[in-house]
């Protein structure tokens, strides 16, 4: 596949989901810290093309915007967003992007399966680290009743395993989906996801 062809592909499943409103774990998340903090920043790993980043501008929010796909970051550069909106994009697979000391939020919206997993365990370690007391992760991770299973390059997690990375953090949601449905390209597929918000102590 040519990367014109290519870009058109993501530019037509963006589309797609253009409409959807944020994930419910970032809402989580934005609410349980009501105002935002102060000089408060929020790196959205796998942001796509600003699903959730609108609604982290939309509440006040600094956000450094990560995708490895370019055209998700123009899809993001395109939108309308909120007046006064700081936002960094960054062209940037989610296991290799920095993460400083002292971020508030970390959202990775259904984007940390698609590591392999000695990455997805490392970048899970540096999330850990980054946050400061009262900052938060939000997100989802994949059960290994999913029916990606099997697929090269991605990360399946037990409930139990899901349990023992979160262990010492405060986990403020903890919801286990499993339902068939269809992928934004219409691909029939099983679902088991976790959908995380946790905050460190």
């Amino acid at each position: 596949m040519t990367e014109s062809s290519n870009s058109k592909g993501w530019a037509a499943y963006y589309q797609q989901l253009r409409d959807r409103p944020p994930r419910k774990t970032l809402v989580a998340a934005l609410d349980a810290f009501g105002e935002p903090p102060a000089d408060a920043l929020v790196i959205d790993l796998g942001c796509g093309d600003g699903r959730d980043v609108i609604e982290e501008l939309r509440r006040g929010w600094r956000v450094v915007a990560v995708d490895a796909e370019p055209e998700a970051l123009r899809q993001l550069q395109v939108r309308v967003l909120p007046d006064g909106s700081d936002v960094t994009p960054v062209l940037s697979r989610l296991e290799e992007v920095p993460i400083p000391l002292g971020v508030h939020l970390v959202n990775s919206s259904f984007a940390m399966p698609l590591c392999e997993p000695a990455a997805f365990r490392q970048a899970w370690e540096r999330i850990r680290e980054a946050l400061p007391a009262g900052g938060r992760f939000a997100g989802q991770w994949y059960g290994p009743r999913d029916s990606w299973v099997g697929r090269p390059g991605m990360t399946f997690v037990s409930r139990e395993e899901a349990l023992a990375l979160l262990a010492g953090l405060d986990v403020e949601m903890f919801d286990e989906e499993e339902a068939d449905g269809v992928t934004p390209r219409g691909n029939a597929k099983h679902w088991h996801i976790f959908h995380i918000v946790a905050r460190k102590p």
